[in-house]
């Protein structure tokens, strides 16, 4: 993928890649920059095989717009390119890795 991000490269990566995680975030917000390195530290620590794809909104509103953001931070999880969960505001780290667990190992044979 390019560093330009666009809709269509996003929706081409979550159709491409078996795990994505796509964690929407604003740089004014507390919440997100103290919860994304816990973030990117466990999906690199417990699902290495997941992408992992920041996107600064204020950077790409048409992005956020498109995959119907409207509070941060949102994570957004693909498995095998379709959507599967969606965390929005306040994300618990155990109720976010409990959820990915059971599909990634079996996407995965973990």
């Amino acid at each position: 993928m390019s560093n330009e991000i666009t809709v269509q490269s996003l929706t081409n990566e979550t159709q491409i890649h078996a795990a994505i995680l796509l964690y929407f975030y604003s740089n004014q917000c507390a919440p997100c920059i103290s919860l994304r390195p816990k973030v990117e530290e466990l999906v690199a620590s417990e699902f290495p095989e997941m992408e992992l794809q920041l996107i600064d909104s204020q950077n790409y509103p048409e992005v956020t717009a498109s995959f119907g953001v409207f509070t941060f931070p949102t994570l957004v999880i693909f498995f095998e390119g379709k959507e599967f969960q969606r965390y929005s505001k306040y994300v618990s780290l155990s109720q976010l890795s409990e959820a990915i667990s059971r599909p990634y190992n079996m996407l995965f044979e973990v």
